[in-house]
């Protein structure tokens, strides 16, 4: 062994974030999906969006994952971690992977392409702010890579909104 990182492969990682958001909507729930990929490349955590059953407004994928996220490990390893998701952390979203500490995001549909899927839906009222513009008010850089796979990401929403 040579010591070298292994090449990460995010497109691998961001479409079991898609399994995630299809497995969602199957049952029953919008179509949002986040996995939490530690230093090795285990997927740590996986999360649905939590919408239903109470109509959590707050209950999306990236917001849910990262809190669960922050309870089971330190900011120092977090920032070693990546959060894949199906789409861009909003505002929520991106504020909550800034505190709890993680050290890149890898998405799947902007937000400015949701907003245009989804319109003003009572139940996805999309914030067009981008996550960086977020993340780049903190004290820290997050790494931010996407969007990526955006027509395989877009397809999970069609007939949903």
């Amino acid at each position: 062994m040579t010591g070298k990182a292994m090449p990460i492969d995010h497109e691998y990682f961001l479409r079991q974030a898609f399994k995630v958001a299809i497995r969602a909507q199957e049952t029953g729930n919008h179509p949002f999906g986040a996995i939490l990929v530690g230093p090795d490349g285990s997927v740590l955590m996986e999360q649905e969006n939590a919408f239903n059953p109470t109509r959590d407004m707050t209950g999306h994928a990236e917001r849910v994952l990262m809190t669960r996220a922050s309870q089971g490990y330190e900011p120092a390893y977090l920032r070693q971690c990546t959060m894949y998701t199906s789409a861009e952390p909003c505002a929520m979203c991106a504020g909550a992977a800034y505190w709890a500490g993680i050290g890149r995001v890898v998405y799947g549909l902007g937000e400015s392409e949701l907003k245009a899927i989804t319109g003003n839906h009572p139940e996805n009222p999309t914030l067009d702010l981008p996550c960086r513009t977020v993340f780049e008010a903190g004290q820290r850089t997050v790494e931010v890579i996407g969007p990526m796979l955006v027509e395989e990401a877009a397809k999970m929403h069609e007939g949903v909104w």
